[in-house]
């Protein structure tokens, strides 16, 4: 089991949990966390057999954005920690696995571009989400590529714009997020989600999840065929081919 300084990770065969662990700074992310974050997506894609991952902050907080300690105003700035960190997003999001948000408390920033990356989030009633970096001077990574396709231009330019605070019933209101608990019992919020999800193969969730995040940034013939590619890959599969079998055996 991997051992980290910015991230607490449980793993019961089942279920995964990536818990963000920087309370004293509001879980804010730094390039430990980041580098620390895509070295444990390699470990849980080849290693976990967790079916779900759950994605969560320490001390009642998700992650409240970026720390900016990582940068020098007295040095060149480049952009070399921002397409590290779109590596972290693609990773979690294309994870063999279903992944969860858990939101608790403040979700600022870059944490809002964690939460977008997850197949579903989940929030507590006192806790919103916020888009802080436009009046900090600089761009919400690919939430500016994510963020539409949840709740739709027009409101995913006047969260990014204004940088206002989304409370969370509003936040579900305009699916920013999916469910909102007074407070999320883990054993049984987490089994009614999970269960919402199974059973499922992993092949073939990775292939329609890529499909539909392609959706809306391609032509429709250049889709057709990225799906047929990616359905060809699926009816060859194990899967396909059991289920196949076994309806043609119960005659259905």
């Amino acid at each position: 089991m991997p051992d980290y300084d910015t991230l607490i990770f449980s793993d019961d065969d089942r279920v995964a949990t990536i818990t963000l662990n920087r309370p004293e700074v509001g879980n804010k992310t730094n390039m430990r966390m980041v580098k620390e974050l895509l070295d444990l997506c390699h470990f849980i894609e080849d290693e976990s057999k967790a079916s779900v991952v759950i994605l969560r902050g320490a001390g009642g907080v998700f992650c409240e954005g970026i720390d900016l300690e990582d940068f020098d105003p007295d040095k060149p700035l480049d952009i070399h920690g921002f397409s590290k960190w779109e590596k972290v997003c693609t990773a979690l999001e294309r994870l063999k696995k279903i992944t969860a948000a858990v939101i608790e408390g403040s979700c600022v920033g870059g944490g809002v571009q964690l939460a977008l990356v997850c197949d579903v989030r989940l929030a507590e009633t006192n806790s919103s989400l916020r888009f802080n970096e436009v009046e900090m001077g600089f761009i919400p990574g690919l939430a500016t590529f994510r963020l539409a396709k949840y709740i739709g231009l027009g409101r995913a330019k006047h969260c990014i714009l204004t940088g206002r605070n989304i409370p969370a019933k509003e936040a579900r209101q305009i699916g920013l997020v999916d469910k909102v608990y007074h407070a999320i019992d883990e054993k049984e919020v987490l089994q009614e989600t999970i269960g919402e999800f199974m059973p499922f193969n992993p092949d073939s969730l990775e292939l329609s999840r890529r499909l539909l995040n392609e959706s809306f940034a391609t032509s429709y013939e250049n889709f057709t065929g990225h799906f047929l590619a990616a359905q060809h890959r699926a009816i060859t599969g194990k899967t396909f081919q059991e289920q196949l079998r076994k309806g043609i055996k119960d005659g259905k």
